[in-house]
């Protein structure tokens, strides 16, 4: 891991079970619904069944920030329902990034924390910005997340009602 590489976890109180933040966040498909950068995925394969993806499953994410458009390979490497579920992605064959969302226990609800581990290495690096426009990964995603988050919030709490 070179020393650019970084970690960062943003978290948000939601009044709803950890059932239904698990039932939309596990819909990787409908992850376009949430993030502002992720379009959705496409699953190689089968769709995961009602319980959500399992260890091993792959999908290919389509990405997009203005006219830029791009895809990677993820490939889930953590599933607890109704707690945990985690996948690495990865572009051109390499590592890039580990995308995790963790359900906890709140009053009146549950605590979800969305954490980003970069895992790029030099090549994707260099050609991150070029695809993606973005140069500060870092401060992006952590805006990303945010967003992502509220909008998980507000479908959560209006499915809870």
């Amino acid at each position: 891991m070179s020393t650019d590489q970084q970690e960062m976890s943003v978290s948000v109180d939601v009044a709803a079970s950890p059932e239904i933040v698990w039932d939309l966040i596990a819909d990787l498909a409908e992850m376009g619904r949430w993030s502002p950068e992720c379009t959705g995925v496409k699953w190689a394969g089968a769709a995961p069944g009602p319980a959500g993806p399992s260890v091993g499953a792959v999908f290919k994410g389509s990405n997009k920030i203005g006219f830029r458009r791009w895809s990677t390979k993820g490939t889930i490497v953590a599933a607890e329902p109704n707690r945990r579920i985690a996948w690495d992605v990865a572009a051109l064959g390499l590592p890039v990034a580990r995308w995790s969302y963790s359900i906890g226990p709140s009053d009146g609800g549950c605590r979800v924390t969305e954490t980003w581990q970069d895992k790029r290495g030099a090549i994707i690096n260099a050609l991150g910005p070029l695809t993606t426009g973005v140069k500060d990964r870092a401060a992006h995603n952590e805006a990303g997340m945010r967003t992502t988050l509220e909008r998980l919030k507000a479908a959560a709490e209006a499915r809870a009602k």
